[in-house]
């Protein structure tokens, strides 16, 4: 197989998330920087005096490690004696460097990471020949991946797609934002927790009334009867809960929903509906000035965030993602994370690398035993927080804070997490606690030791408990899901009484 110049700038493996992307525009921008360096004849050293940085911070660029910021990126410029956009230029500079470029791309990407493959170093030394047979061999696997995946998976496509977006926009989404801040200036909302009764108020003055039934369709968390002006929420919500719910119904109204034609929207209008109230129960405004003071005096905690305002820990982990990397400049990672070790819920923008399947699927992934949302499990102590620095073989230490919540599925952990330069600003940073992962290396854990697997290979036949999801179809229907059999009979039997 031999490539040509623009063959080798599109050889790389399908972007299956945005941090490939990202990965491969990094990759790009530092072979050219390189390049360009080298036709001046300066040394790392010297370009690194030019823009006033460490030559560590421009080999980081080099290699595709590190995005300069806008002002590195004009410095560099300037030293490099050439345009900003002439560095930007979309293509390899040339054959050679395309082709290392697919390599790298192919090494960072989810394909390669799946196969627990350690990573080869891509020097000037290293064949093209070989450098070849390394894509080639990837683009194969890949290719079977994407045969063997090539079943009912739209669910999990469009939540991917979903993901990197949200990724993009550091999960911050100005539109409802706005949206959130109108509602709160129906009841003009100053400061500190939003009462249940300014909620009713809300709904009330949209036109809604409140309904509390023992007889709720059992497929639904709320339902809205538009034709008559109802919400129905059940019976035995607790009172300060009824809050969200009542919120995320009304975010159908808000965001103007209509029936979902794909399950991609169907999950987009799940994420609005869970961040205006979010947004709500936690303004804006009066969320970020109480963080900007917490990381002022380096004390942000998720736990002093949720008494703040009166949520869940859940919620306040999750609005401090939507308001971390805009307001803070911190970029951050969330996950939930089932008793089992079950990846539920991920979301990062600050490089951790989760677990996942081939083609970046998240959920449904088993996460590492040493990570913080694992070992959170194993503490008796579940009225603090548990705090964990953790070494990743894949890159970095990551410091996370952890949380077990209970839920009727079971115990699940919510973590928040940050990369080790961005842990100055949080409480528990001093934390003793730390471990290592070398996932997804099997040896690290998800492999019995030698000893115990001589001792019971030959005698161990466990049963496993089958998801009962694991052979079912996706839900279909309008919405996926629901019985909308009995989500009419139940609206037609509380309309006639």
């Amino acid at each position: 197989m031999t490539l040509t110049h623009a063959d080798a700038s599109r050889a790389a493996p399908t972007r299956t998330d945005t941090a490939e992307a990202d990965a491969g525009d990094a990759l790009l921008l530092g072979r050219r920087v390189r390049e360009r360096r080298i036709q001046l004849g300066l040394k790392l050293e010297q370009l690194a005096r030019s823009v006033d940085r460490a030559p560590s911070q421009i080999s980081a660029i080099e290699n595709g490690k590190r995005e300069p910021s806008l002002p590195v990126l004009r410095a560099l410029a300037d030293a490099l004696e050439c345009t900003v956009d002439e560095l930007l230029i979309p293509e390899a500079p040339s054959r050679r460097a395309a082709l290392e470029i697919a390599v790298e791309r192919a090494q960072r990407g989810a394909v390669f990471s799946s196969l627990g493959i350690q990573p080869i170093r891509v020097s000037k030394a290293t064949p093209d020949d070989t450098l070849q047979a390394i894509l080639g061999l990837h683009q194969e696997v890949e290719r079977l991946h994407r045969e063997r995946a090539a079943t009912p998976e739209e669910a999990r496509r469009a939540n991917t797609e979903l993901r990197a977006e949200m990724r993009v926009r550091g999960n911050y989404f100005s539109e409802l934002e706005e949206a959130a801040t109108e509602l709160l200036a129906m009841e003009e909302y100053a400061r500190g927790p939003v009462s249940q009764q300014s909620i009713s108020n809300i709904a009330e003055k949209l036109g809604f009334s409140l309904h509390y039934v023992g007889d709720m369709p059992h497929s639904t968390r709320s339902v809205i009867d538009r034709r008559n002006g109802r919400i129905y929420l059940g019976a035995n919500l607790p009172s300060r809960d009824a809050r969200a719910p009542i919120l995320r119904a009304l975010a159908s109204l808000i965001c103007k929903h209509e029936e979902p034609s794909s399950y991609g929207e169907f999950l987009r209008q799940r994420v609005e509906a869970n961040y205006i109230a979010g947004a709500v129960l936690l303004p804006e405004r009066a969320a970020v000035e109480y963080l900007s003071e917490a990381k002022k005096q380096r004390r942000i905690s998720m736990e002093d965030l949720r008494d703040a305002f009166g949520v869940s820990y859940e919620m306040a982990a999750h609005r401090f993602t939507n308001l971390a990397t805009r307001h803070l400049d911190l970029d951050v990672h969330f996950m939930k994370v089932h008793e089992s070790g079950t990846l539920i819920k991920a979301y990062e923008n600050d490089g951790v690398r989760f677990p996942s399947d081939a083609l970046g699927n998240l959920e449904g992934a088993m996460v590492c035993r040493n990570w913080t949302a694992r070992t959170v499990f194993g503490q008796p102590d579940r009225f603090n927080p548990w705090y964990q620095y953790t070494d990743m073989i894949s890159g970095g230490t990551y410091w996370c804070t952890s949380r077990v919540e209970k839920a009727k599925e079971g115990e699940y952990s919510v973590s928040v997490g940050v990369a080790f330069d961005a842990v100055k600003w949080f409480r528990g940073r001093e934390t003793p606690h730390r471990s290592q992962s070398f996932c997804p290396d099997e040896s690290c854990c998800r492999r019995a030791s030698d000893e115990l697997t001589r001792k019971w290979e030959a005698s161990a036949w466990p049963e496993a408990a089958t998801p009962t999801s694991l052979l079912a179809a996706l839900p279909t229907g309008t919405f996926p899901g629901v019985d909308a059999h009995e989500v009419y009979d139940f609206l037609e039997a509380h309309e006639r009484s």
